[in-house]
């Protein structure tokens, strides 16, 4: 076989590459062309391998490379072209000029994210709650909790209030939430 068919072919591949690059605005089109690009230049490196009779192989050999590296290429490239298109909803490359993120067109908070007057006060505040304590929830993690606070009695202690019985034992979860590493060291024999 002569070297010109092969080469011919590649300088095809080779063109219509660079014009997908330099024309096409779809970024998933852009990097189709660059993998043409690269397989222009793959059958280059065989066909001239093969011609020259190298021993080593080394057009076949570096072929390989171009083959890993293009496929790295292809999924670095679709995963930034999946995170544009998270972010900015296209991925036409006339509307990706721009490195910042577009700014919002509004800038006061939503109506749903500004206290309400009938929302619990915020923590550290001196209103008392319903049952005539003042302590933040034990979710909080706070230096008022309950978990803080109580005694270890084996049971329900005192909220302060004179009712007895009324606050939360040591290991009580809060309106139905539960975590799961408190119980983990019972489940597992004891804790250690």
């Amino acid at each position: 076989m002569h070297i010109v068919y092969p080469a011919v072919v590649s300088a095809l591949l080779f063109s219509i590459g660079v014009y997908g690059v330099l024309a096409r605005r779809n970024t998933i089109l852009v990097l189709m062309s660059v993998e043409l690009m690269l397989n222009a230049v793959n059958l280059n490196l065989v066909a001239f391998d093969v011609w020259l009779r190298d021993r080593l192989h080394g057009g076949q050999v570096l072929t390989l490379f171009v083959i890993v590296i293009a496929a790295a290429e292809l999924g670095v490239g679709l995963a930034i072209v999946l995170a544009v298109y998270r972010n900015r909803k296209t991925v036409d490359l006339d509307h990706l000029r721009d490195l910042a993120e577009p700014l919002p067109t509004s800038t006061s908070p939503s109506p749903a994210a500004l206290p309400s007057a009938t929302s619990d006060p915020p923590p550290g505040s001196s209103q008392a709650s319903p049952a005539g304590a003042s302590r933040r929830s034990p979710a909080d993690g706070a230096p008022g909790s309950p978990t803080d606070q109580d005694p270890p009695s084996g049971g329900a202690s005192s909220s302060g209030n004179g009712e007895g019985g009324a606050g939360y034992a040591v290991g009580d979860s809060v309106a139905g939430e539960h975590d799961p590493g408190r119980d983990e060291p019972a489940r597992r024999g004891g804790a250690r």
